[in-house]
Formats: structure tokens, sequence, C-alpha cells
């Protein structure tokens, strides 16, 4: 439910363009700085605003003043967010802001220089090996263009997960692939080959392999680059279909505000490495953040520039 999940925001800060405290007691190249931080920060959350237990079942996911950079520049820079469980949350932000960081945080391929990410209970950079393999089989991911193994046909795509973490029969892998293919709408296409299908069969597919070992956590990694309008609104429909039918947390990482409209039960806008505000969906859209009420408009004025 998406009470569960509480806003961010920036209510009661200042952002006018009053001068900074203490601004007359520095010289010119030190109030210059101050000024760049506070037009980078003065539309982002300053504070994750955790309500209630944090073990308590609500979230899925937390991000606690997650830093990370990457040749020495900042790509995450005191990222808070909390994903809420059993919800179709979609990260929004532009292109180049650490959208893609976060999900490799989130399933253990990075680790934050410093701050916390925890997944079901579980802080990942604390995991050992064994653990961290162990929490990936309960996450699902959709990579950009599917990501299939191009020697392998559509069936075997589906069905490597299986033979790799589980001891099932051929037969008991069998009646799985063929339920997820039949749930995406490939079971004509078992047989293909990954260069027979086209992107949005590709996707399907790639969706189909993300849920087959019943994954508590699917995380979707721009699902709708490559697509055309009519078929983004079809794959929404199924990731809308899919979670009605399975459950589970679903995490849509998009710069895509059509896809956002349609899915989206819970939003979090991601800029220069933080969370600029999150909340339902119905708030998000009637945010009064100038840089949110921009972005999703996708209006030429507004703080975001082509800088």
């Amino acid at each position: 439910m998406i009470g569960v999940a509480p806003p961010i925001s920036m209510d009661g800060m200042e952002t006018g363009g009053g001068a900074l405290e203490g601004e007359g007691d520095l010289g010119a190249e030190d109030q210059a700085t101050l000024a760049a931080e506070a037009e980078e920060f003065e539309y982002h959350s300053n504070e994750l605003d955790l309500t209630g237990d944090p073990a308590d079942g609500n979230w899925s996911i937390r991000c606690i003043d997650v830093h990370k950079r990457l040749g020495g520049v900042p790509v995450l820079n005191g990222l808070n967010v909390a994903i809420p469980d059993e919800t179709i949350t979609v990260v929004l932000g532009p292109s180049g802001t650490g959208k893609s960081v976060l999900i490799k945080h989130l399933i253990g391929l990075m680790f934050p220089d410093s701050g916390d990410v925890i997944v079901r209970g579980q802080s990942v950079p604390s995991l050992t090996m064994p653990e961290l393999l162990t929490l990936r089989r309960k996450v699902g991911v959709l990579f950009q263009d599917g990501a299939l193994f191009g020697s392998m046909s559509v069936y075997d795509n589906v069905a490597f997960p299986l033979r790799q973490h589980t001891d099932y029969s051929e037969a008991k892998i069998s009646e799985i692939v063929r339920q997820r293919l039949q749930d995406v709408g490939l079971i004509d296409a078992l047989d293909d080959m990954p260069n027979q299908l086209s992107g949005g069969m590709r996707k399907r597919a790639g969706f189909a392999r993300a849920l087959v070992m019943e994954p508590d956590i699917v995380i979707f990694d721009e699902p709708d680059s490559g697509l055309d309008p009519v078929r983004t609104a079809l794959l929404c429909d199924l990731i809308q279909e899919m979670h009605k039918i399975y459950g589970g947390t679903y995490i849509v990482v998009t710069h895509n505000i059509a896809s956002a409209r349609q899915i989206g039960e819970y939003i979090a806008l991601l800029w220069r490495g933080r969370i600029v505000e999150a909340g339902d969906a119905e708030r998000m859209f009637s945010s009064d953040n100038a840089f949110v009420r921009q972005f999703l408009s996708g209006s030429a004025e507004g703080p975001l520039t082509m800088d």
C-alpha cells in the first residue's frame, strides 16, 4: 500500500535568491563556491524521513547517506531513498544522474564509499559473498535490451537461472519456463534465437527470465529504451499485470514520464546523485518543487538545463 511510504520533500526550505548567511565575511571566490553549492542542492531533500520501525516489513530497500565516486567524480552524493514493499516504484531522473549506479548498489555489483544500502533488512556492503549470492537470487533484473545470451534459444535463456541455482528436474524447469513465457506472450517463440526477436520481444523474454526465480524484488533498467510509444505502453501494461499476479517490489528506473504516469505508484526523482523529492504519484505530479515540476511536465523552464 502506498500509505506506508512517507514523502521526502523540501518543505520549509528557503530557496530564494537572498544572501547566504555570513556571505559578507567571505571573499569573492568563497562566495562563488557557496553560491554554486546552494544552486546545486537547493532543490534537493536533505533528510530521509522514515516513520515507524524500519524493520517492520514496510520497506524493501533503504539507502542511507550513500556516497560513491567514480574516477574522482561524485555520482551518488549523500543519496537517501526508501523503496516501499509490494509497490511499483519509479526512479526517475535525467540521463547521467546516477540511476544505473544506484541499481548496481542494490544488487551488490558496486558498494558505497560511505553510507549503507539495506535490502530486505540486510546491509549489502556487510554481506559475505555467499550471503550476497543468496540475496541476488531474490532479485530479478530486466536489463535495457533484455541481455539475452545470443547463442541460446528463448527457452534456454529463461531456463538458465533455474539450471544454475536450483536442483529442479528438467520437467519442473520446463513447467516453470513455459508458464513464464505464457505470462509474457512468448510461448510460441520459445525455440527462437534472440536475433530472430524484435526489440519488444527481447525485453519480454528478459522479463520472463527476471521472474523465473520468483524474486521478491524486480528491477527494470530503462525498460522503455528503444521502444516506440505504443510498445512502451504495452510493456507497462505487462509490468502492471505481472505485479498484480505475483506481487513483490518492482523498481522501474527510467527517464520516461509517460511510463511513470502509467505505472508509478511511488515515485522518487534523482538528480545529481541525490533524491530531489519522493512520494506517491499523486503528490509528485502536483509537487511545488521547481525541479520536480519542470521534469515531470517536460518544460524547458526551470533549474534543469543542457549543462
